[in-house]
């Protein structure tokens, strides 16, 4: 079974390569390096395929989605909705004056551990 085979079946079957790892008992990233040529499905995994191509998309066990982990720090600047926000706060004066307001409420973590240094360096750079 090649590469494009496995891709086919799951198109079929309407899965994604963690459902069909799923349904075959196996790590999704065997999928994956079927997929990639990289491995080549023993006969066993071939002939549990066939039969997942016969029974139809009902055979395959959905995968629960897995709940998004809270981003924090720098992998918050990967999460969409931030900049969604960030779109809307550009957009609309109102918003950005009450998320300003809200925001004050909060440390801001990058400027509480460089302030105490920035200040001892500006009062210094303010003596000569």
């Amino acid at each position: 079974m090649s590469p494009e085979d496995i891709k086919q079946l799951r198109k079929e079957l309407n899965c994604n390569t963690r459902e069909l790892a799923l349904a075959l008992k196996i790590e999704q990233s065997q999928v994956w390096a079927w997929e990639s040529g990289e491995m080549f499905p023993t006969k066993r995994f071939i002939k549990q395929m066939e039969q997942l191509r016969r029974d139809g998309p009902g055979a395959i066990p959905r995968a629960p989605k897995a709940k998004p982990r809270p981003s924090t720090g720098v992998d918050r600047l990967g999460d969409p909705k931030l900049w969604e926000i960030i779109r809307k706060l550009v957009q609309h004066p109102e918003l950005f004056s009450q998320v300003a307001a809200l925001a004050d409420r909060y440390e801001d973590v990058a400027h509480s551990s460089s302030s105490s240094s920035s200040s001892s360096s500006s009062s210094s750079s303010s003596s000569s």
